[in-house]
């Protein structure tokens, strides 16, 4: 023992002197070596392991988002059957023996059940999810053209037929199942694409989809579907059409039923609420105090663990901790979104911008609803007696067409342009990037689309058209592109003022005002109509439409201002919009 210390003070201390029972390393070091080589392939091969699975869930993730967006496309292309009425709408006073009145009646039955309850479904939509929505769009829609059909097929009511207030029910089912089908798809597409550098084509697109289902169907009414007559090429047959609609629009709701997810949406409520965290406006708030959403207590769910457990029932506890956590966990995430969610609700009703908006929307959509529910019976009052009516090129289909196109086009357009040249948040990485880059407001969007839908109201309130029936389709094309910028502008906007998060709910809710503006210019214009007609069935002239298309047109003026002083208080407040 003390030869082998001195002959090891002879080399120096070594570490081996500190524990004399230690073993001496092994001279032969490739075991060792070759363990360590494996335990380093081992980590590799695991971190490479985990990073294929990571991509390949995010790849499934991209996938799945996009087939999402895909049915929500197909919803939309499908959902604005409505748009048609005025393909069959005068079929109703001719085969039924509806007055002007009750034609309107029934439009405006669908377009009530299609807007006034639009709150309602996008809290529902927002709080649980767009696929219970797109089922319910289904079978309203299925249920409420089938009754539609029968109440037609059975004739009019004089001669033993349905009264027309079966048929004003059932439209009521097409009016729910609208809003319903479309406003599950546009939330889908705005939670999910609505913070992407696409906002606005994401938007733009399923709304697009939206103004062209009116143009294919009426096509197929009145190209396919049409009663056959070795004469001429007869009208739309409207019992297989609104059969034809039953069954399609059940299907679709029922394939959106499953394919519109929306994804990452705990992310969404995170970020808002670390924003409202930032802007102060959570330091009254009962429930943040509450520590629901900062808990420093146990942190986020977690239970307090007691030291005199027994080790056998340790992994027993562990199990049942671990499931309380996740338990109170998704509780807590259920309950910070509810109140997010009401939060922003009631900033958003507070907010006098909104009801500046929501003004202005309802100066417009009114008039514009009001054009496409009676494009039939506008263009039969400029071919009076003894003319057989309007030639084909200037049928009521081929007005619905022209609407539904130069609105697709507009809502195309203006969320492609927007995503360019609107100016973006300087708090965004690309907006303080890029100081130099030309931008153009989404607002100058928006008040050049309503001075264009506000022409083609004077070129009708002028007379003109009157006098040059050929001209007509201008008409159409300059309130169909007015329309379809404002229908895309305005949820651009509201998703950029105020958020995605609780979408559903904030456009449900401007989206109330075009049923009071279709119903009051519906009524104006029937109105109108019968006191020209002096007693008649049929109207014709210039006389049974020119005052209520100057009314149209002082109203989209009116509009404009609102939202210009709207505008003007977004600027002061820093909003990029």
């Amino acid at each position: 023992m003390h030869s082998r210390s001195s002959s090891r003070s002879a080399k120096g201390i070594d570490k081996l002197d500190f524990d004399d029972h230690r073993q001496p390393p092994s001279t032969t070091d490739g075991s060792d070596a070759g363990g360590l080589l494996r335990d380093d392939e081992s980590l590799l091969s695991n971190v490479v392991d985990g990073v294929i699975q990571q991509d390949r869930r995010n790849m499934r993730r991209v996938l799945m988002k996009y087939l999402s967006f895909a049915s929500a496309i197909l919803s939309c292309l499908c959902a604005g059957s409505i748009t048609a009425y005025s393909l069959y709408g005068p079929l109703f006073q001719s085969r039924l023996q509806f007055t002007q009145a009750q034609v309107n009646a029934v439009s405006i039955a669908a377009e009530l059940a299609m807007y006034l309850p639009v709150p309602i479904f996008g809290y529902l939509c927002d709080r649980f999810s767009p696929r219970p929505l797109s089922a319910f769009a289904g079978l309203v829609f299925g249920l409420g053209y089938l009754l539609a059909a029968l109440a037609y097929r059975s004739g009019p009511a004089a001669r033993g037929g349905f009264p027309p207030a079966i048929m004003v029910i059932s439209f009521v089912g097409v009016g729910m199942g609208t809003s319903c089908m479309y406003l599950s798809a546009v939330t889908t597409c705005a939670k999910n694409f609505g913070r992407g550098k696409h906002k606005g084509l994401a938007l733009a697109m399923p709304i697009a989809a939206f103004g062209l289902s009116g143009m294919w169907q009426s096509q197929v009414g009145s190209r396919l579907l049409y009663e056959r007559s070795p004469q001429r090429h007869g009208e739309v047959d409207v019992y297989r059409y609104f059969i034809f609609l039953a069954i399609l629009l059940f299907v679709v709701g029922l394939i959106g039923s499953f394919a519109l997810v929306v994804f990452n949406e705990e992310e969404l409520i995170a970020e808002a609420v670390s924003e409202l965290e930032r802007s102060g406006l959570l330091e009254d708030s009962p429930f943040f105090q509450h520590s629901v959403l900062h808990d420093s207590s146990n942190g986020y769910g977690t239970i307090e663990s007691s030291d005199t457990i027994s080790n056998s029932a340790e992994s027993d506890n562990a199990d049942i901790a671990s499931v309380t956590r996740k338990n109170r966990h998704s509780s807590n995430d259920a309950r910070r979104k509810t109140w997010l969610l009401n939060n922003e609700t009631r900033m958003f009703l507070l907010d006098h911008t909104m009801w500046l908006l929501a003004a202005g929307f309802f100066l417009v959509t009114g008039p514009g609803e009001a054009f496409i529910n009676n494009l039939g019976t506008i263009i039969n009052t400029l071919y009076p007696p003894p003319s057989a009516g309007p030639p084909s090129s200037n049928s009521p289909a081929t007005h619905v067409s022209i609407v539904a196109l130069t609105s697709t086009l507009a809502r195309l357009l203006t969320g492609t342009l927007t995503d360019v040249l609107a100016p973006m948040a300087a708090t965004t990485p690309i907006g303080n990037g890029d100081s130099k880059r030309f931008t153009c407001s989404r607002l100058v969007f928006l008040l050049s689309s309503t001075v264009l839908f506000s022409l083609g109201q004077l070129f009708l309130a002028s007379g003109l058209v009157q006098s040059r029936p050929s001209s007509f389709p201008l008409v159409s094309a300059l309130v169909g592109l007015g329309y379809g910028a404002i229908f895309s502008l305005t949820p651009i906007i509201v998703s950029v003022v105020w958020g995605v998060e609780n979408f559903g709910t904030n456009w449900g809710i401007l989206a109330i005002t075009p049923a009071a503006g279709a119903a009051l210019w519906g009524a104006i214009y029937a109105a109108v109509y019968d006191s020209a007609a002096e007693g008649n069935k049929n109207c014709y002239g210039a006389g049974c439409y020119a005052s209520t298309f100057w009314g149209m047109a002082v109203c989209s003026w009116i509009a404009i201002a609102f939202w210009a002083v709207a505008w003007r208080k977004w600027i002061r407040k820093g909003i990029a919009v």
